[in-house]
């Protein structure tokens, strides 16, 4: 067989989602150069259709770095969000708490604009890759193998490695076991999913609790909607018609002010698995792990996004005080910069997890003490600012 193409660069990154194109592009802003790969079509990516909530650091990222404002333009600014249990809606004031807002803009958006950039900037971005494995990752030169889309064998080989193929990819799995701490949260419940050609029926997100489960409301344009309901792990969506969906979502709303749903045509359903997971160290020789690669949370706090963002915002500056200033000993300091926020995210989104969702087997007990602290925090404004704080995220130090 003959031996792959062999190209030399100075960061090589498996995984060409938000995450390895966001660290790609501020590594080029540094003057170091880096090549991606990803084993997903560009087409496969744009068409994955994931919901959005981007923190205010997320948004000052992808414009103040040159990536694109469309988010600025096309986005919506949400200032808040509702609590509704009991039938009653509350709002949290982002605004008037914390002066901070938070923009819906689709994941699938974020990458478009972030492609966009590598190609406007010549950035090599490999698509469409097969049979990827990463080499030497405790060697000066670590690599990645693959073959390209046009069927041709290739090695990179690089200064760093970054894995940024999510939680399903091979990076993780590259650290030996003995050197590694996985950490895991199995919830025994999960969200039905749906997109649905109907206009809005509310400017920003309503989280739910009822007697029936969670609900979330969320938007995705003018047009098309995006709503979420508790379900089992195993619901098969096959037995679900759009009748029975709207009815379940309207009675989960359900409540003294009338509010309803307006509905129309469900275009998508899927059933969303819930779990909270960390790998501890993010670093193992000359690979480092970024976003879902290297952690996972519920989607009830809208953070996995912003925690990628992140990640590669704290791992851009490391690589380059390793590279630009041959500062090697700063990579030691990327897992504990990385997880202060990581661990901070994953309380929050476990907190608001438990908070709403209701389980099968709940007690009375269970019930009032749930909407005990519901009531806590919508009637305390140190409650709510808290909310408001996380939710809108952290600075990244």
């Amino acid at each position: 067989m003959a031996q792959p193409s062999v190209v030399r660069t100075g960061i090589g990154i498996v995984g060409a989602g938000p995450a390895g194109l966001m660290l790609s592009h501020l590594l080029a802003l540094s003057g170091i150069d880096s090549i991606a790969v990803d084993t997903r079509t560009r087409t496969e990516i744009e068409h994955t259709h994931r919901a959005g909530i981007l923190e205010p650091d997320s948004v000052r990222m992808l414009v103040d770095s040159g990536v694109s404002d469309r988010v600025l333009t096309e986005g919506h600014e949400h200032k808040g969000i509702d609590l509704r249990f009991d039938g009653i809606s509350y709002r949290i004031d982002f605004q008037s708490l914390v002066g901070a807002s938070t923009w819906l803009y689709p994941q699938t958006d974020v990458f478009i604009d972030l492609a966009n950039a590598r190609n406007r900037d010549e950035g090599d971005i490999r698509f469409g890759v097969t049979d990827t494995r990463v080499i030497d990752i405790t060697s000066s030169t670590p690599g990645i193998r693959f073959t390209d889309e046009d069927g041709a064998r290739r090695e990179i080989r690089c200064d760093y490695l970054v894995g940024a193929d999510g939680s399903r990819g091979i990076c993780r799995h590259e650290v030996p076991e003995p050197q590694r701490q996985q950490y895991f949260r199995e919830y025994p419940f999960a969200w039905f999913g749906i997109l649905a050609h109907a206009p809005r029926s509310a400017d920003e997100l309503v989280y739910a609790r009822s007697d029936r489960g969670f609900a979330l409301i969320s938007q995705r344009t003018d047009t098309v909607q995006r709503m979420y309901f508790q379900c089992d792990a195993t619901e098969d969506v096959g037995q679900w018609s759009d009748d029975r969906i709207w009815n379940e979502l309207q009675h989960r709303l359900a409540g003294e002010d009338g509010l309803r749903l307006a509905e129309g045509p469900i275009i998508e359903k899927a059933v969303l698995p819930f779990r909270s997971f960390v790998q501890e160290p993010m670093r193992y020789g000359r690979m480092l792990l970024a976003g879902d690669a290297a952690h996972t949370v519920p989607p009830t706090g809208a953070k996995g996004l912003n925690l990628a963002l992140a990640d590669v915002h704290v791992l851009a500056e490391t690589l380059e005080c390793a590279i630009s200033k041959n500062d090697v000993d700063s990579l030691d300091q990327y897992t504990a910069r990385a997880l202060e926020r990581v661990w901070k995210a994953q309380h929050f989104s476990y907190w608001m997890t438990t908070m709403l969702h209701r389980l099968d087997n709940a007690a009375d007990f269970d019930d009032r003490r749930q909407l005990g602290e519901l009531r806590s925090v919508v009637g305390s404004e140190a409650g709510s600012r808290y909310l408001a704080e996380a939710y809108t995220g952290w600075p990244v130090r």
